[in-house]
């Protein structure tokens, strides 16, 4: 396989599930995955506690999160070659941004939001299944 499966992660446990099938599939396919947590802000916030001073950054939290599935994946998934990583948007737009960069073969993503009135206002998965530059697969995560 050319590309990789790219999958976006939250850090829900339906997220999760929809990360663990992505590995599976990129296991099967010698693909690398590529977890992707998204940011909407740039928001820096610095605090004191203390004589300490800590930086809170949202991109690093969000690298963070990406970096915290990846592990678990590599531990559930051993022989996948999992990557994490973060951008800044609206999550569907950072999954199709980073499928276009890294000419993805796969974008995963959940089914929660795609019913009702989820769908008609724009879920993650309504719009990557609609806009993604490669092929999709929405997991059902949730009834």
């Amino acid at each position: 396989m050319a590309g990789n499966v790219v999958v976006g992660v939250d850090g829900s446990d339906t997220a999760y599930k929809a990360a663990s099938r992505a590995a599976t599939l990129a296991g099967q396919l010698g693909a690398e995955l590529v977890v992707l947590s998204a940011h909407i802000t740039g928001n820096t916030e610095i605090v004191k506690i203390g004589s300490e001073t800590w930086i809170l950054d949202d991109a690093e939290r969000a690298l963070e999160l990406a970096e915290d599935v990846a592990a678990k994946l590599r531990v559930d998934h051993p022989t996948v070659t999992v990557r994490p990583a973060a951008g800044r948007g609206k999550p569907q737009d950072v999954l199709m941004e980073e499928a276009e960069r890294t000419g993805a073969e796969l974008l995963v993503v959940g089914n929660v939001g795609v019913k009702g009135l989820g769908r008609v206002l724009g879920s993650v998965a309504w719009s990557v299944v609609h806009n993604a530059p490669c092929d999709v697969l929405v997991v059902k995560t949730a009834s």
